[in-house]
């Protein structure tokens, strides 16, 4: 890569125009003025030089790798896969997870999450809660839109943050490749 040194002149004196800093308005102006009549001249002839996207009639188709607002997988039988180990908990920057853990007794999990919360005001989709979690319970979903007028609202609860598996699969693919493991573990061959 060719790196270009540009050579401060700091002892130079400025003129009169340069001080009133007229030269580089204009300039900016100028470039504002052909950036403007091109993209005009491209809607003229029906060929568009800018990306327009008509929100919300039509929605950007974010790259595979996008990290929206953290969310729970939800399994066939309707429960999160979450085994409550509290690493994405510990792992959040902001402190914004919170899980109680439960104790299931004579059921294959030995641990689920009584309560999980995520306090969507203070996460900032950083992903190290996914990457954190070593059953794939908790993942970065593709949405990035939430308003509310209160802030308790923004307080989602295991309820709210359920996704069937099945929408959160392009992420999971995603997961799944960039860390070359397998959907369930592969059984020891006994040789």
């Amino acid at each position: 890569m060719t790196v270009r040194v540009v050579k401060v002149k700091r002892a130079e004196k400025l003129t009169f125009l340069e001080r009133l800093y007229v030269p580089m308005i204009v300039l900016g102006l100028v470039t504002t003025a052909r950036h403007f009549f091109k993209n005009l001249g491209g809607y003229v002839r029906g060929k568009p030089t800018t990306f327009v996207v008509q929100y919300p009639e039509e929605r950007v188709d974010f790259p595979d790798a996008f990290r929206g607002m953290p969310v729970l997988v939800q399994l066939d039988n309707g429960q999160p896969r979450c085994v409550a180990c509290g690493l994405c908990e510990f792992a959040c920057p902001t402190d914004c997870i919170t899980i109680v853990p439960g104790e299931l007794h004579g059921a294959g999990i030995e641990r689920y999450p009584e309560a999980f919360q995520i306090d969507m005001s203070r996460c900032m989709f950083c992903g190290l809660c996914e990457e954190a979690c070593p059953e794939e319970a908790i993942v970065m979903s593709r949405q990035v839109e939430l308003a509310s007028f209160d802030r308790d609202a923004m307080i989602f609860d295991k309820e709210k943050l359920l996704v069937p598996e099945a929408l959160l699969k392009r992420r999971l693919d995603f997961l799944r490749a960039e860390y070359d493991r397998a959907h369930a573990p592969s059984p020891k061959s006994e040789a």
